[in-house]
């Protein structure tokens, strides 16, 4: 996605669609930790308690990506990645 030109309309779709997705993965999440379910379905997944780490890491990113786009959607640049190099002087 870096170095590519995206309109507002359609970064606010994208940013929505990963608010979606991470409303999923954390009704799953409360479901299998709080709704005494033995197993959880989003679309044709079937999740179980046994998943709840992977879920997590699911979630965080979904939010993560649904920030960035959002940022975009908003006119705001991306986050460049910085490096520092230190050097003996």
């Amino acid at each position: 996605m870096r170095n590519r030109t995206v309109n507002r309309a359609y970064a606010k779709k994208v940013s929505k669609h990963y608010r979606d997705l991470a409303d999923a993965l954390m009704a799953a999440q409360i479901a299998l930790t709080h709704g005494g379910v033995k197993s959880y379905t989003i679309g044709d997944r079937s999740l179980t308690k046994f998943d709840l780490k992977g879920l997590q890491d699911e979630l965080e990113e979904a939010l993560r990506l649904a920030d960035e786009w959002d940022a975009i959607a908003n006119g705001r640049p991306q986050r460049a990645l910085v490096g520092i190099i230190t050097t003996d002087i």
